[in-house]
């Protein structure tokens, strides 16, 4: 939840404990609510991509970004700030047609924000700390 908690944003979305299991706090402390802003402009970007292999458009494959950033939302607080430039790529290898364009491509929007949400909590969860660099989560939770 917050930088000095163990908890994930991105809990309800977790599969097979991929990031330790913890779910949300039985209650969620107030701090957790505090967005708190570190760095400089620039300092705080999350690049993603997300791949599919149905066979979009450029403006479905754009939306399907638009869609997925709401996974850097699902795990990062706050996000979209004016201290990043937090964006989504998406591509389409085509192999798949869609049946029915508007709802598939929503279904996959939803699907790519709640993997992408897991990608970062994922990520924050196996990172090593490098050095030099500020401590990684496992060596402030021991995980």
């Amino acid at each position: 939840m917050s930088a000095s908690g163990p908890h994930f944003w991105a809990a309800p979305f977790e599969i097979d404990r991929e990031f330790g299991g913890l779910g949300f706090p039985a209650t969620l402390p107030p701090a957790a609510l505090l967005p708190v802003a570190k760095g400089r402009p620039g300092e705080n970007t999350t690049i993603a991509i997300v791949a599919t292999d149905a066979a979009l458009t450029k403006a479905q494959t754009k939306e399907l970004a638009v869609m997925a950033q709401d996974g850097l939302a699902r795990a990062l607080y706050p996000a979209h700030t004016t201290l990043d430039g937090d964006t989504v790529f998406a591509v389409a290898t085509g192999r798949r047609p869609l049946a029915d364009a508007v709802n598939e491509l929503t279904e996959l929007g939803a699907v790519a924000a709640n993997v992408l949400a897991r990608a970062v909590a994922r990520g924050v969860f196996e990172a090593k700390t490098l050095p030099g660099g500020p401590p990684s989560w496992r060596d402030c939770h021991g995980k």
